[in-house]
This record gives structure tokens, C-alpha cells and sequence, in this order.
């Protein structure tokens, strides 16, 4: 088996990464847990690590990739784009990493789900109001509104695909909008 270098391995797997759809792979659910900020700046901004690194007078030999988190199952109530406490509390949390990344340029998208209860053109503008409606409280919470991407989806990507009508299915996603450059 031919082995290939540690260094061309990251290449890979960053270019790959990079290639996927911005929301390509599986959210983290984080159910009603409240978020450590570090875990989420980690997250959603892998590559500042590398930056660290950098600075510090290192190479850096590459970085995983963003993930994109779900907010929690069950968040919304049916026809509802009003956040509730517990949402407002995880939430609290992504403004404080945003505010820590005002000016870097970076973009995170907020998308809005909606369960396939209702006409589809009114599950896309309930979803759309949700993601507006996190944009919003993030921005209040001190977050530059220009790093926030809203984008409603509907019903389009269920997290229960077997039951479309599904509670955990009116959720918000967090994650990066383009891959990290």
C-alpha cells in the first residue's frame, strides 16, 4: 500500500472540502444545550487555528472543515417564526463568536426549515421569516448583520425524512456560507 505524505493528505482533504456544497454533510444537533463558544468559534471558523499558528511563526499543515449546527429540535412552534427562550439562549452564544469575528470578512448562512405542514410557498416565506428572525436577534445582540446570510429552505430538508410533518423538521442551521478561504 503506498503511502501518501501527511501534508498532501490535508491538501486533500481541504480541496474536498472546499469542493462540497456549503451544506453538504449532517448539522450537530444541539438539542437545548447551551453552546461553549469556544466549541462554536471552532467550529464554524476551523481555519483560525491556522491563523494562530501563523502568527506564531508555525506552518500550518491544514484544518478540518466548518460544520453547521441545528438549533434546537423542535425550536419553533407550528406557523410560528417567534424564538423561543431556550433558542435565545444558544443564540446568545453564535453572537458572542460573531461579534469576536466583526471585519474578518467571513459570512455565516442562517438557514430557516419549516415542516411540511401548510402549502409549500407559505412553508418557504415561515422558514425565511425564521432565519430573519435569528438574523435579527443576532445583529441585536451585537453581531454585524452584513457577516449573517438568511435563506429559507421550507420544507425542502427534513432532519426526519421518514415523518415530513415531524416537530424536530422547524429548525434553524448555522454555518459557514462559503468555504474557508
Amino acid at each position: 500500500m503506498k503511502r501518501t505524505p501527511f501534508l498532501a493528505r490535508c491538501v486533500l482533504a481541504v480541496a474536498a472540502a472546499a469542493a462540497l456544497p456549503a451544506f453538504a454533510s449532517d448539522a450537530i444537533d444541539m438539542g437545548q444545550t447551551v453552546p461553549d463558544a469556544k466549541a462554536i468559534s471552532e467550529g464554524l471558523f476551523p481555519e483560525a487555528a491556522c491563523e494562530e499558528l501563523k502568527a506564531a511563526g508555525f506552518k500550518c499543515m491544514g484544518f478540518k472543515p466548518a460544520v453547521r449546527y441545528s438549533l434546537p429540535a423542535s425550536s419553533f412552534r407550528l406557523g410560528s417564526a417567534e424564538l423561543p427562550e431556550g433558542l435565545k439562549r444558544q443564540l446568545e452564544v453564535f453572537a458572542e463568536v460573531l461579534k469576536s469575528k466583526r471585519g474578518s470578512g467571513k459570512v455565516v448562512r442562517v438557514e430557516g426549515h419549516a415542516d411540511a405542514s401548510g402549502a409549500a410557498a407559505a412553508n418557504l416565506q415561515l422558514s425565511q421569516r425564521r432565519a430573519e428572525a435569528v438574523r435579527d436577534f443576532l445583529v441585536e445582540l451585537g453581531a454585524d448583520a452584513s457577516m449573517i446570510a438568511p435563506v429559507g429552505v421550507g420544507a425542502a430538508a427534513p432532519k426526519n425524512a421518514k415523518d415530513p410533518f415531524a416537530p424536530e423538521n422547524r429548525r434553524v442551521e448555522i454555518g459557514r456560507a462559503t468555504p474557508p478561504s
